[in-house]
């Protein structure tokens, strides 16, 4: 008898939009590998036990998604540098003796998208982070490390935007602000949106005084989600508007490497989306 496929998935809550089973499948066809990688939707009460069964019965890794990249930190058995210093994770892995490693990938992600396909230096930017949720927390470190000038985290719980910039332990750099001081915060040449007011059809409703000239906008979301961001960006006149599919098909290829040790071709996989999504 043949060996059943590789099972891997993606964990998130909204996930049915999620375009990780495609590319996976995708990077899987330039090796000739047999995998099986499914979207499994499920709300934060139910992810850590469907986390949990889907690896007892033979799940060989996992992407997660929001709302349950701190859920994922706490699940694992281990982590890996990169997930200890976002304190979350978006990629799980069973190891061979049973047990959960979790790692993060996407401030990689990030600044691969940006620096390599999108060719921009981001050294000396002074960078706006809005939101503290996973997602700022998976980028935020990684950002710094590229080179910023300053990182100014804004929040609607103002807990967790003084806890991020806590645990980026740079206090000459990373600083707190809060929403409602966004109309008087000044300007920024690097803007990046880590909300999930997008995902949840919600407005995030900025002042277009906080776009410095020539800025550069990146919503860390894509297709429909980060429309809104974008559009803001654009009217206040932003140099380059960008989403997150390039930064999607990027962390995909760290986790396909980091799962089965080949590196996938990702210009073709994002080429194709992107042209889908025009």
């Amino acid at each position: 008898m043949s060996e059943s496929p590789r099972r891997y998935a993606v964990f998130g809550h909204p996930v049915a939009h999620s375009l990780s089973p495609r590319i996976h499948r995708d990077f899987a066809r330039q090796f000739g590998i047999d995998l099986s990688y499914e979207a499994v939707e499920v709300d934060a009460a139910g992810f850590a036990d469907a986390a949990r069964d889907f690896f007892v019965a033979g799940g060989r890794g996992a992407n997660v998604t929001v709302p349950h990249k701190e859920a994922a930190m706490a699940l694992a058995d281990v982590h890996s540098r990169a997930a200890a210093l976002a304190g979350v994770a978006n990629v799980l892995t069973r190891r061979a003796d049973g047990s959960v490693e979790a790692h993060n990938n996407d401030g990689a992600g990030l600044v691969r998208d940006l620096t390599e396909r999108h060719g921009q230096d981001l050294r000396g930017h002074d960078a706006l982070l809005l939101g503290a949720g996973g997602a700022a927390q998976g980028v935020a470190a990684a950002l710094l490390e590229a080179g910023v000038q300053t990182l100014t985290i804004v929040n609607r719980s103002p807990e967790r935007a003084d806890a991020l910039a806590d645990r980026l332990g740079e206090p000459a750099r990373a600083h707190s602000r809060y929403w409602e001081d966004l109309p008087g915060l000044g300007s920024y040449d690097l803007i990046i949106n880590a909300t999930s007011a997008g995902v949840q059809g919600k407005a995030l409703d900025l002042p277009f005084s906080l776009i410095a000239p020539r800025a550069l906008c990146y919503d860390l979301s894509y297709g429909a989600a980060a429309s809104g961001f974008l559009a803001w960006a654009r009217a206040a006149g932003a140099r380059l508007a960008l989403d997150g599919l390039g930064m999607l098909v990027e962390t995909a290829a760290d986790s396909f490497e980091h799962w089965h040790g080949k590196r996938p071709d990702t210009e073709p996989v994002y080429a194709t989306l992107r042209a889908e999504q025009a």
